[in-house]
Parts: structure tokens; C-alpha cells; sequence
């Protein structure tokens, strides 16, 4: 069974849009410092690189699917040119009312990753900024890491805290 890094995609990967907006299109993703070299290290040491984000604007209609996946897969392109591979993307499209099984704090999109991919949760990491990051990471059984450079607080403790994705990592791997 392969092993993970799950990472929630705004405030991990991307910086996050201001409180109440969204990440609409391409020219709105602003990739976080020292990202592709904390992500190149994750995938040297032998595990996969899944993003799991929850992303409401779908289901409020400011943006289709189709341009959703755009932007990820530019996403991709562009961490993958500067040495850095995504292996899969997972979203919740959803409103948070009425709940759906994806939705994080739910944990239907490390569970299909898991059943897609053959990773085994006990052996790997989510690594989020929000407290529902935490929560659908520690209900996955996942290790799980609180990336608090955003300022957002997390309840639930985490396994471990870092400023940023790089920090992350090299507490993990080194």
C-alpha cells in the first residue's frame, strides 16, 4: 500500500482569497512560497501528493466544474514544470447544506483517494490550515499536520504544527 500527503489546496498550496471570496480563476491562484520544494521532497521520499478541497463556489454557481478543473490542472502543470508532481485532485463541490459524504469535515475524499489510489491512511498525513483539515484527517485515521501561517485556529489538536507546507515536511521527513 502507498503512502500520502493529503493537502488541503487554499492556505496550504495556494495563498487563500480574502475572507467571503473565492479562487474564481486561474489569475487568482497565487502559489505559496517554498510549495514545489516541500511538495518534490514529499515525493522523493516515496509517497503520493493528493489534494482534497472543499469547494463550495461550485455549488453556489460562481464557477462550473469545468473551469474548476481547469485551473487544477494548470495547477498541476505549473507545479509539475518547477519539479513538483500532484498525483491526484479530489473536491467537494458541494454546498455545506444538506451535508454530503466529501464535504471535509466528512472524509469521502480521502476514503475514494484511498480506494483509488491503494493508500493506506494509518501511514499517511493530512496537512491543512482549517479545522475541518484536522478533523476529516484525524476521522481518516491519517496522521495530521495544522499549517497555522494562515492565523486560522484549530481546536482539535493536531499531530503537529508548522507555519507553512515546507516546515511541514521537513518535521515529518528529516
Amino acid at each position: 500500500m502507498k503512502r500520502a500527503f493529503f493537502l488541503d489546496r487554499d492556505g496550504v498550496i495556494n495563498r487563500n482569497a480574502a475572507e467571503g471570496d473565492y479562487i474564481l480563476r486561474w489569475e487568482d491562484v497565487e502559489i505559496l512560497p517554498d510549495v514545489t520544494e516541500a511538495i518534490a521532497i514529499i515525493k522523493h521520499a516515496g509517497f503520493d501528493t493528493v489534494i482534497v478541497t472543499n469547494q463550495r463556489c461550485v455549488a453556489k454557481g460562481l464557477i462550473s466544474e469545468a473551469e474548476l478543473e481547469s485551473i487544477h490542472a494548470r495547477m498541476r502543470e505549473e507545479l509539475a514544470r518547477a519539479g513538483a508532481a500532484i498525483d491526484a485532485i479530489y473536491y467537494c463541490p458541494h454546498e455545506a447544506e444538506p451535508p454530503c459524504r466529501c464535504r471535509k469535515p466528512k472524509i469521502g475524499m480521502l476514503l475514494d483517494a484511498a480506494h483509488d489510489r491503494g493508500i493506506d491512511l494509518s501511514a499517511s498525513w493530512m496537512v491543512g490550515d482549517s479545522q475541518k483539515d484536522i478533523e476529516a484527517g484525524a476521522e481518516a485515521g491519517c496522521s495530521t499536520v495544522h499549517i497555522a501561517g494562515g492565523g486560522k485556529k484549530s481546536s482539535r489538536k493536531a499531530n503537529l504544527t508548522a507555519a507553512n507546507l515546507l516546515e511541514a515536511v521537513k518535521k515529518i521527513l528529516t
